[in-house]
């Protein structure tokens, strides 16, 4: 069973690797699980951070979104895995995710991105697909299951659907979560406590850790959050 304080996972979404440690050494013990993405991908220090938190005994997601031919997704997917990561984000056909799951041999957790929450009916239609977002993250969820990956990462408004239609093995990695109404570019968003009753296993958290006046008395309330909703649960 999941430790309730490994279930947030805290976004990394900063310039530069030394800011990023700078938050985790005020994080300390109140976060144990790290996203890691674009950003800090482009900067020369990407790899050195991520065997920095390693070092430190935290768990690492690397959400870069893989979406390439399939041998080289795999490829990339294999150096994470020798890297020590804990969860990485494959986007792409089935070839692809498949190709993303074969590599990680199992000793790391491929997650299959559905919709972004920064999209909402519209967006989707813009991009050309003429289904509700319901729907497309669980036609995403059944493929990513077929092609052998661990897990998606969906809204939280999908989490009931995905768990009426998916199996229990299936990981949720839900981001978008924001403890207070938010005016950010996340339209699809959800607090800690509701994604949790609905079926989140882990919960990725940013701005509002980040951008506090005490990022760690932010982690901390959360935290508290989720062990609430838990053992509700």
């Amino acid at each position: 069973m999941t430790d309730p304080k490994d279930r947030l996972i805290f976004a990394l979404d900063v310039p530069t690797p030394e800011r990023a440690l700078a938050l985790v050494d005020n994080l300390g013990d109140a976060v144990s699980f790290y996203k890691v993405g674009l950003q800090l991908n482009l900067t020369p220090g990407f790899f050195d951070l991520i065997d920095e938190l390693k070092r430190r005994d935290k768990r690492v997601f690397v959400d870069l979104k893989l979406f390439d031919v399939p041998a080289t997704v795999g490829l990339a997917m294999r150096q994470l895995a020798e890297r020590g990561v804990d969860f990485a984000t494959v986007h792409g056909n089935q070839g692809i995710m498949r190709a993303a799951a074969e590599a990680a041999e199992g000793r790391l957790k491929v997650l299959a991105v559905t919709a972004l929450t920064s999209l909402d009916r519209g967006d989707l239609a813009d991009l050309g697909f003429d289904c509700d977002i319901q729907a497309l993250v669980l036609s995403r969820a059944r493929r990513a299951l077929e092609a052998g990956c661990d897990g998606v990462v969906s809204s939280g408004l999908e989490l009931e659907a995905l768990r009426r239609h998916a199996p229990d093995k299936l990981i949720t990695v839900t981001p978008g979560i924001r403890p207070v109404d938010n005016d950010d570019d996340q339209k699809r968003v959800m607090t800690p406590a509701q994604a949790i009753a609905a079926g989140a296993d882990y919960l990725v958290v940013g701005r509002p850790i980040r951008d506090a006046a005490d990022p760690r008395a932010a982690a901390e309330s959360i935290q508290d959050a989720i062990r609430q909703a838990v053992a509700a649960r």
